[in-house]
């Protein structure tokens, strides 16, 4: 067994950094963990009202990890993907019946496929985690929060960090986006040329827990079930999260006033959804693909969206995320528990990561590309692969048992 403690430095508390942290104290018990964050550490995030969606399986790692809070959730109990009309030339419309695919945790034999939940919903019981465990274990895990890191720079048998005075660790983890964006090795890079606008809706008639996604001719529109709400007027009313995405240029939705947006929503999703009846404020970002060729260089491991940030047609990015980090941790428990050598684990880490990594990127990047093709056919060739979907039965429960677990090797 390798006995020398290893020194672990955590860049970023979101939920991936935060999910890493827990996992590398609990698993790694002699390991000496320390997480970094900008933010300070009685900012209350609790109340950011961001929607993520989780798998089943993310759920499940969370759970292991004492972080999770069920009533914080909404359980997706369905999945409906559809194309909108006119699709396919009328044709396969009037034989097959219009392309959509239905995916069920009761035919899956799972509680869920997943959950939505608010980023504060996720990430305030993890940092309360981890702080119990910090208080717990004061010499070997600490927070550094209000604690920006600078610089990360490959030295000898380690890193260095700077973070206002230069530390040495065995290890760093870059596990939250946005951090040394000038010095991010972006292997891959695509600008989608579409904006996605997102907020909530209110509807009519209740979700029963299912998740919709609508491939239209403009891009990808989808509704994550809420929780339900009864601040208005007393009365519980179902909610889901929005994503609405467009091209960029020409963009339809920018110019229109919230009821005229209420009204083209209205025409946008399958009909089983019902009558959308409110709409909130809505906010734009632009989409685009970064995705680093290699995860490691040299003792920095680079995860979640520091690693690659998607397209959310499929909303699997948090997911890997999370894979990223309980991976990372498996591999460096092998080292702990042998003789290992960390630079040797970190490169099979690479190699292990690999199929559900590039799966998910590659397929999330066709998805998202394909809305932007001219060639005639497209849309109905994207139909075809609905139809032919749903009547593979068991095609269809090897795809949902990836969306809820991964690749796995």
């Amino acid at each position: 067994m390798n006995t020398t403690p290893l020194k672990l430095a955590v860049v970023g508390a979101g939920p991936v950094g935060l999910t890493l942290a827990l996992a590398a104290a609990r698993h790694l018990p002699q390991a000496e963990v320390t997480v970094f964050d900008a933010r300070p550490a009685d900012k209350d995030v609790s109340h950011d009202p961001r929607t993520l969606a989780l798998s089943w399986g993310s759920v499940q790692l969370l759970q292991r990890l004492n972080a999770w809070v069920p009533g914080a959730a909404q359980p997706i109990t369905g999945v409906h993907v559809s194309q909108q009309q006119p699709s396919l030339n009328g044709f396969v419309d009037r034989w097959l019946g219009e392309p959509e695919v239905r995916l069920s945790a009761a035919e899956e034999g799972v509680p869920m496929l997943g959950a939505v939940l608010s980023y504060g919903a996720i990430t305030a019981p993890l940092q309360k985690a981890w702080e119990a465990l910090c208080a717990a274990e004061p010499g070997r895990l600490r927070s550094r929060f209000s604690t920006p890191v600078k610089a990360l720079k490959n030295v000898a048998g380690g890193v260095e960090l700077d973070a206002g005075i230069a530390e040495t660790f065995d290890l760093a983890v870059v596990a939250e986006g946005g951090v040394f964006s000038d010095q991010v090795r972006k292997g891959l890079t695509h600008d989608y040329g579409q904006t996605a606008w997102v907020g909530t809706v209110r509807l009519k008639q209740p979700h029963g827990g299912v998740a919709y996604e609508r491939f239209t001719r403009q891009g990808p529109a989808a509704l994550l079930p809420l929780p339900l709400d009864a601040s208005v007027s007393g009365d519980a009313q179902a909610r889901a999260a929005l994503v609405w995405c467009v091209p960029s240029q020409d963009d339809p939705v920018a110019a229109l006033n919230d009821a005229q947006r209420l009204t083209v929503l209205n025409t946008v999703f399958h009909p089983q959804v019902g009558e959308i009846t409110a709409l909130s404020p809505l906010k734009s970002f632009a989409l685009g693909l970064n995705a680093e060729r290699t995860l490691t260089d040299g003792r920095t491991v680079r995860i979640g969206n520091a690693a690659q940030t998607m397209h959310p047609v499929a909303g699997q990015g948090l997911n890997l995320g999370l894979r990223d980090a309980f991976e990372l941790v498996q591999a460096l428990w092998r080292v702990q528990s042998t003789s290992g050598d960390l630079s040797a684990v970190l490169r099979r880490l690479e190699w292990q990561r690999g199929p559900d990594r590039w799966a998910l990127i590659a397929a999330t990047d066709f998805l998202a590309r394909s809305f932007t093709w001219t060639l005639p056919g497209a849309s109905t060739a994207r139909g075809l692969g609905l139809v032919a979907l749903q009547a593979l039965k068991p095609v269809k429960s090897a795809l949902a048992r990836q969306m809820m677990f991964g690749a796995r090797n």
